[in-house]
């Protein structure tokens, strides 16, 4: 056996720059295209955006001005301005920040002087420049690389910092911002920071509400009763009950939206619960307690510690170097104020009450049945031939967690052509036996009498809410026929149904496949469209060979391989504001009306149809 020789040449010490762009995933996640709100492009727009509202909360600068024009992105804030003669350490050196001095970003969301030089280092062009006192000092950068240094020069501009970047695409590919993303971000930055005006694209966004706005913002239709909002220092939460099924959760740490949660989302489920049996001193179960319950909650703390620089989930369990911890701080915050509100408003309790023991008694009369569905897809996964799994999952500690998918495929030709073409590390394929079932108005109880509903519940793993999710990406694989989108359109139903936060945290997506081929000797071209067939002809031209794809099934693995690797596109299911699923699904998926037979007639494309309910 020949083996790799191993001795002091071996050993390499990577400058900043060649670590961030080799390992990029340590620093920004997964790369992507954009098509996810947890691609990096994002993430690098979020690091210079956490630096503008760092300076926000320490009193400096009310606006930040955002613009996005053919990828190119700026960012100016209004703040202090970085000290000049530091600006190119600020930019390309690691570990060098002034978020070290608690005293200066007391409770800021940057903390470890990484963000900015992970920003610089894979974008093909970043320039930085600061304004300080009546003078600016301007450095430009090329994929990390020291461009043009220019020497401090006077100007009239206002106090501040101005970053401008592109996303490199020999990292991203052909990446693309989605407005909706952005703005969603933007939005969140402005809830948690009263008197903040963001611009984006000339647009201005500010919010007089808080949390409240943000519930207001994210919930489709009216709470049961009244947002119960309550505020101090350094804690804020705004809270009510739905009638979905689920838990929603919009969770901040100093600003930071933790997508995943942390100590601080444990200690509000735990501390909501015991104030909830205590007020009401009956003992119940936690599930009937939080079911249904939308909420987002806000903590300032000092020195937060998280579980990886995308900063998606708080590890920290104190308030700060000599404060309590963050359990007997929230336990205690609820304990006072949200059973002061409960006497208070005692119509709102009543409301309250009411929906726990709804929940309670659907619990029951479900109980049995899941017993049974857990022991049935328990001994379904021993031999499961619907789940191909991967290695990786979302919620382990490999850096290509988020790269984490589940494809939801019908046939067996199709779903074998998946397992064959892909990455066994990252991507898992769920094989659907014909049209699933249309679960428009039944309980939830037929997920766990329907078998495979109950096993595709199981392999996501999402029976309790999305904390232990095991897949980041589900996509939904069909073919683009009429069969096709009506299985797409009974899935969603079925996730809009009974899981919608699965939608709403921007985790389901429709796979993009090619309708044609087309080919002659040297060239391959895939075309997802008649446009794009058309062009690529006109390119290939002496008539190339042209071939139409009837389903996944007649594409080979070989040629699978190309639309679910680092090229593959992916079109997010997403609910926007005004859209209602209790008024969505009774329209597509309820008995048929003259209404819907009206609006078929008019838009014959099953496409747009799916459009128009994603």
């Amino acid at each position: 056996m020949i083996s790799a020789i191993y001795n002091e040449e071996s050993i390499r010490t990577l400058d900043w720059r060649e670590h961030i762009r080799r390992r990029p995933g340590m620093y920004i996640g997964k790369l992507g295209d954009g098509s996810s709100q947890d691609d990096g492009i994002y993430v690098l727009l979020k690091e210079v955006l956490d630096n503008a509202i760092d300076e926000h909360m320490m009193g400096y600068g009310q606006s930040i001005e955002i613009t996005i024009n053919e990828n190119i992105v700026s960012v100016r804030d209004y703040g202090r301005g970085i000290p000049l003669g530091k600006v190119l350490d600020v930019a390309s050196k690691m570990n060098t920040g002034a978020k070290y001095d608690s005293k200066v970003f007391k409770k800021s969301v940057g903390l470890n002087g990484v963000g900015i030089k992970a920003v610089n280092a894979l974008s093909s062009y970043f320039e930085i420049k600061s304004f300080r006192e009546g003078r600016v000092k301007a450095i430009t950068f090329n994929e990390g690389n020291l461009a043009l240094d220019t020497p401090e020069q006077v100007c009239q501009e206002k106090n501040g910092t101005l970053v401008s970047f592109v996303p490199d695409v020999k990292m991203f590919g052909h990446f693309r911002f989605m407005e909706d993303y952005v703005e969603t971000m933007i939005k969140n930055y402005v809830y948690l920071n009263a008197g903040l005006t963001i611009f984006f694209n000339g647009k201005p966004y500010f919010s007089k509400n808080g949390l409240v706005d943000l519930l207001q913002e994210n919930v489709n239709g009216d709470g049961l009763y009244p947002v119960i909002h309550l505020k101090d220092t350094d804690f804020e939460i705004a809270m009510t009950h739905g009638n979905q099924y689920g838990e929603i959760y919009y969770p901040f740490v100093n600003g930071q939206h933790t997508t995943q949660g942390g100590t601080h989302l444990y200690a509000f489920k735990e501390a909501l619960v015991k104030t909830i049996r205590d007020f009401y001193k009956k003992d119940f179960e936690p599930s009937d307690v939080r079911a249904s319950i939308i909420a987002a909650l806000s903590i300032k703390i000092e020195d937060p510690v998280f579980e990886s620089q995308t900063k998606t989930k708080l590890g920290s369990r104190d308030m700060g170097p000599e404060g309590p911890t963050i359990r007997n701080f929230i336990g205690d915050f609820l304990k006072k104020h949200l059973d002061n509100y409960l006497h208070k408003n005692p119509q709102t309790a009543d409301i309250l009450l009411k929906k726990i023991l709804e929940s309670e008694k659907e619990s029951k009369a479900i109980s049995g049945i899941q017993k049974l569905a857990r022991e049935r897809a328990k001994k379904a996964s021993l031999h499961n031939r619907k789940l191909r799994d991967c290695r990786y999952h979302f919620n382990t500690n490999d850096e290509r967690r988020l790269e984490t998918t589940l494809f939801i495929t019908e046939g067996d030709s199709a779903s074998g052509s998946i397992t064959t073409a892909r990455d066994v590390n990252t991507q898992a394929v769920f094989s659907l036996k014909g049209k699933p079932l249309n679960s428009f108005g039944l309980s939830k109880k037929i997920v766990y009498e329907n078998e495979e509903f109950n096993l595709l519940q199981a392999a996501l793993n999402i029976e309790d809410g999305l904390e232990n999710l095991r897949y980041n990406n589900v996509v939904i694989a069909t073919d683009a026929d009429v069969d096709g989108m009506h299985i797409r359109l009974l899935l969603l139903t079925f996730f809009l149904q009974f899981f919608p936060d699965l939608v709403r945290q921007g985790h389901l997506y429709i796979l993009q496949t090619p309708l044609f081929r087309v080919r002659n000797k040297k060239e391959t071209i895939y075309c997802y469209s008649e446009e794009e067939k058309q062009q690529a002809i006109q390119k290939l031209g002496s008539n190339p060979e042209i071939t139409r794809f009837k389903g996944l099934g007649e594409i080979s693995p070989d040629e699978f391989k190309h639309f679910i690797g680092k090229d593959m596109r992916l079109e997010p299911v997403r609910i926007k504001k005004g859209d209602h699923v209790h008024d969505i699904l009774p329209f597509y998926m309820g008995k048929n009306t003259p209404e819907r037979q009206d609006f078929i007639i008019e838009n014959l494309k099953v496409e747009e149809i799916l459009e128009e309910m994603i």
